[in-house]
């Protein structure tokens, strides 16, 4: 079973059981996605309620910088280019083993893209080419993704307060604190805490 084998490798990564949860529907991914955010989607596209697609638009809009990785069974073009301009970050097949589905979690955790090779030559030949940025460009955009909270904990960052500290002063879980931070530090493109105070003084965000 697809899921049991997701358990054992999340697990194998370090995750804890609560930590994880577990939907069998979109009614009741949202259910769950409303009461707390998350770090990592790992989502199918054939869902009894209609098509993961759907879900992964919702994701990306409310949290540009979530890390979603499809594992479906679903091979067509049209389904996985779809997947990919909704916001998903990798598309892997079920029908690979758990090494191959390891090495895309691993890559996807690492902020990577990784895309099953059954289809990769024709995705990036669809894809068109993306401009570069400019510097400015990159300052409204962070302004744009970071929410409210996580602008609210990365001013506790700033003051030195750590991950039970800010908890303990917003009255959230420290596993809420911790998905926070990370996708701050995914939106930032940095990988500590003094890389993004650093980084968002440069943008402005912080004085």
């Amino acid at each position: 079973q697809v899921r049991l084998r997701l358990e054992n490798l999340l697990l194998q990564f370090g995750y804890k059981i609560d930590a994880l949860i577990f939907a069998a529907s979109l009614s009741e991914a949202r259910a769950h996605l409303s009461d707390q955010p998350v770090a990592l989607a790992l989502i199918d596209i054939g869902l009894p309620d209609g098509s993961g697609i759907d879900l992964i638009s919702e994701l990306n809009t409310s949290d540009p910088g979530l890390s979603i990785l499809v594992i479906s069974a679903w091979a067509t073009e049209d389904v996985i280019l779809g997947a990919l301009r909704a916001g998903a970050v990798g598309y892997v097949l079920k029908e690979r083993d758990d090494l191959e589905i390891a090495i895309a979690l691993r890559s996807v955790l690492r902020g990577g893209a990784p895309i099953d090779p059954f289809i990769a030559k024709r995705i990036i030949d669809e894809l068109p080419s993306k401009a570069p940025e400019k510097d400015g460009d990159n300052k409204d955009l962070c302004q744009q993704v970071l929410t409210a909270r996580e602008n609210q904990i990365l001013l506790l960052v700033a003051d030195g307060l750590g991950n039970k500290d800010i908890a303990d002063h917003l009255s959230l879980s420290r596993y809420t604190v911790e998905c926070h931070i990370k996708h701050i530090y995914r939106k930032l493109a940095v990988s500590s805490r003094t890389r993004a105070i650093h980084a968002a003084r440069e943008r402005g965000l912080l004085k």
